[in-house]
């Protein structure tokens, strides 16, 4: 889509989005297929310039982005990229604004960050997602929502436009951010059973071809099997999620974990193996790069 054929449908919400990232800036290209007005800022100017042949404004400041916005869709890397983005947009800001927070940044910043929200005369949207590169560039995420239904119309057709399936959790922040970690845990350690068969498999000198082609089609089968497998094989690392993103998500995990009095002895492994892998040089690769954590030359380097 160019700006010459992105077409604006009159009525829908304008959408302010803060971070055009892997996720980011593939939101930013689904809510202009829907024809949606998009603005978009990021810290470093350079990577959300790509998003103006797409149709979108790109923004010196996030102020001149959230400024007469509907919605303030916030993709960052934490808690504290997202306080400072909102600290920046504060001059632009207006009461009743529908910020629709959809980092990943754990229950307890989610509660820090609805109260700095309320602070702005924003109405605060708990939105973590659950996709990676491909589903946030086809729209095709899932949003885990709580906050205040009362604002479903305006949130909706951006909700719609990012995601295939939004699931209303409650109407509380941080109900949706406790289920995006249980999500997350899931995802984490899949990936890290992914890594350590295809470890056993080199150091075993089996073919990995032929276990995949054992489970294809059973019931220990999954199309995240094959797609992170295709990814080690061929030597194609590029991020769909990021291995320092999965490092950061995973100790909020266990810092969840450990208030909740839970042991989760997979996900402490999955998280070393992160680390190591991190330290090796892969935490800028998708995180499937974990695999590189099991290798006979890597396994004891710090």
């Amino acid at each position: 889509m160019t700006p010459a054929t992105a077409h604006i449908n009159p009525g829908q919400p304008v959408v302010a989005v803060l971070g055009t990232g892997i996720m980011g800036s593939g939101m930013a290209r689904s809510l202009l297929r829907a024809g949606l007005e998009v603005r978009v800022w990021n810290r470093t100017h350079e990577k959300a310039l790509p998003l103006a042949a797409d149709g979108a404004t790109v923004t010196d400041t996030a102020a001149q982005a959230v400024r007469g916005a509907d919605v303030i869709l916030t993709m960052l890397n934490d808690q504290t990229s997202v306080a400072a983005a909102l600290t920046g947009a504060s001059d632009g800001v207006h009461r009743g604004q529908v910020l629709l927070q959809s980092s990943t940044v754990g229950p307890d910043a989610t509660v820090e960050l609805a109260q700095r929200a309320a602070d702005l005369g924003l109405v605060y949207l708990d939105a973590p997602v659950s996709g990676t590169r491909q589903p946030a560039e086809e729209g095709a995420l899932t949003v885990f929502v709580s906050g205040p239904s009362a604002v479903r119309g305006v949130a909706g057709p951006v909700l719609d436009a990012i995601g295939q399936r939004t699931v209303w959790v409650a109407e509380e922040p941080g109900a949706a951010s406790r289920l995006k970690l249980v999500v997350n845990t899931w995802v984490i350690n899949m990936v890290g059973g992914v890594a350590e068969c295809l470890n056993l498999a080199e150091g075993l000198g089996v073919d990995p071809q032929s276990f995949l082609d054992v489970v294809k089609g059973g019931p220990l089968d999954s199309g995240y099997l094959h797609g992170k497998s295709a990814a080690v094989l061929s030597g194609d690392l590029t991020p769909s999620f990021a291995l320092s993103t999965a490092l950061k998500d995973t100790r909020l995990i266990l810092d969840a974990a450990e208030q909740s009095g839970v042991r989760l002895d997979l996900t402490a492994a999955s998280a070393a193996r992160f680390e190591r892998a991190e330290a090796a040089g892969h935490g800028g690769e998708d995180m499937i790069a974990t695999y590189y954590a099991g290798r006979a030359e890597e396994k004891d380097g710090d």
